[in-house]
């Protein structure tokens, strides 16, 4: 079975999508009516912006949903997918994929999405940061640990076997750092986003997007969608629904999709999108697999 996989913020580059628009007159319609929704010409900083300004959670998201939905559209009738997966923000993207959502209203959502988030992460200092070469048992227990001392401190992103990405308050994160490394971690790297994102510390976004979420039309999907936070197979519009707001403070339990969608019998997996994050991730999973891009 072929599977598509979208994925999330971090992907993006200067000159993202360019090609797209220049070779393409079906993308070219694309962004421009994106331009248009979102009330920006998000093109002027995708194609020609520089890192920083790609960098703003409210142009990264949008950026990378649209460079992903728009590579799909373009390939016409190659694209033909038995199940999809988005890591993150590219659960969107996933489910324009499989027409559970259509553009325009997924694109709204997107930035509806983004400008929460960025609101939440100003409410309160927060960050993430990714640990390596230790058991997912030993990250979870010191971040309970941490976190009964009055900090928040939870894992966020099971990225592929010995990469688990933490989220928290800026002292609970670096608290868990120190612990981690002390506790055999190969590295415990604070990165350079915007908040804690898939923590507790998102719940002011959780329940401004899942206002947006509920008066949003979700279709049947043409195939399922494995979803970060049950990790299995959902083709229930309304349970599609409550996951996708449960995603913003919720683990993304990504090697565990990985894991399903190759038990559940795919057999390849290919990236719609910028870069080549989730194909390292797929192979991390299981070294056997085929990943590429579209």
């Amino acid at each position: 079975m072929k599977a598509y996989v979208f994925p999330g913020q971090g992907s993006q580059f200067p000159g993202m999508g360019k090609d797209l628009y220049d070779n393409s007159p079906l993308a070219k319609d694309m962004f421009e009516k994106a331009n248009g929704i979102l009330g920006f010409r998000i093109t002027d900083t995708m194609f020609s912006g520089t890192e920083e300004e790609l960098k703003q959670t409210k142009v990264t998201q949008p950026a990378i949903f649209l460079h992903s939905v728009i590579l799909a559209a373009t390939l016409g009738d190659k694209f033909v997918p038995q199940m999809v997966a988005g890591h993150s923000l590219g659960e969107f993207s996933a489910l324009v994929g499989n027409k559970t959502l259509n553009f325009e209203d997924a694109l709204v959502l997107v930035s509806k999405r983004a400008q929460a988030m960025q609101k939440a992460c100003e409410m309160q200092p927060s960050t993430m940061a990714a640990i390596l070469n230790l058991d997912d048992k030993v990250v979870e227990d010191i971040c309970a640990e941490v976190s009964a001392s009055g900090e928040v401190v939870v894992a966020a992103n099971y990225n592929c076997p010995g990469q688990l990405v933490i989220s928290g308050s800026i002292n609970g994160i670096n608290t868990a750092c120190e612990k981690m490394k002390a506790a055999g971690a190969k590295r415990a790297l604070v990165l350079p986003v915007g908040g804690a994102f898939h923590s507790p510390l998102m719940e002011p976004a959780r329940v401004e997007l899942e206002a947006a979420i509920n008066a949003t039309n979700f279709n049947n999907p043409i195939c399922p969608v494995y979803q970060n936070v049950t990790a299995s197979a959902v083709s229930d519009p309304s349970a599609i629904k409550k996951n996708l707001v449960a995603q913003l403070t919720a683990p993304v339990r990504w090697t565990q999709t990985i894991q399903r969608m190759i038990a559940d019998g795919a057999s390849s997996f290919t990236e719609v999108g910028p870069g080549k994050v989730l194909q390292g991730l797929v192979k991390k999973v299981n070294k056997d697999a085929e990943a590429v891009s579209a």
